[in-house]
């Protein structure tokens, strides 16, 4: 599996169940590399969508503890056991912050989105790759600007 994911020069990823910061650039890339492919992604992740409809294009595969919870467009897994026998090799975890921690190690890709301020009103973070000594960067894009906003992409390899 593989993780995408938007992070703040600290690793930070939202506040108040919401992402820090929505970068048109960024979004374009999330749509591009996932569209086709399964999605894993937490209930609150999918209340942010638009609509808090499931994504156009793509399995979504939603944990999720309440067993009344059932999206249409989406399969709903009451435990993480239950989301990986159903999950494809090629699937994305694409969040929340309880759902990157608990698959984390079951991806061999993170492709991240590295915005370069911090957003100290943050309430969640992703884990910091650079200090985690299975995870090495694979590649590292070109620094691009955006509303006045710096990132980059990095693609990190688990070792």
């Amino acid at each position: 599996m593989k993780v995408i994911v938007a992070v703040d020069q600290n690793w930070a990823i939202g506040r108040d169940g919401e992402q820090l910061l929505y970068l048109s650039e960024d979004l374009r890339r999330f749509k591009a590399m996932t569209l086709g492919h399964p999605v894993i992604l937490g209930r609150k992740t999918l209340a942010t969508f638009p609509g808090g409809r499931p994504l156009k294009g793509r399995r979504n595969l939603i944990l999720s503890r309440n067993p009344d919870f059932g999206p249409e467009g989406a399969e709903v897994f009451q435990s993480l056991p239950a989301v990986l026998a159903a999950a494809p090799e090629d699937a994305f975890v694409i969040g929340g912050a309880s759902v990157y921690t608990a698959l984390l190690d079951r991806c061999d890709t993170a492709y991240v989105t590295k915005i370069k301020t911090a957003f100290p009103e943050a309430d969640c973070w992703f884990p910091n790759l650079d200090r985690l000594p299975e995870w090495k960067i694979l590649e590292e894009g070109p620094e691009l600007e955006e509303k006045g906003v710096k990132f980059c992409y990095l693609t990190y390899q688990r070792i």
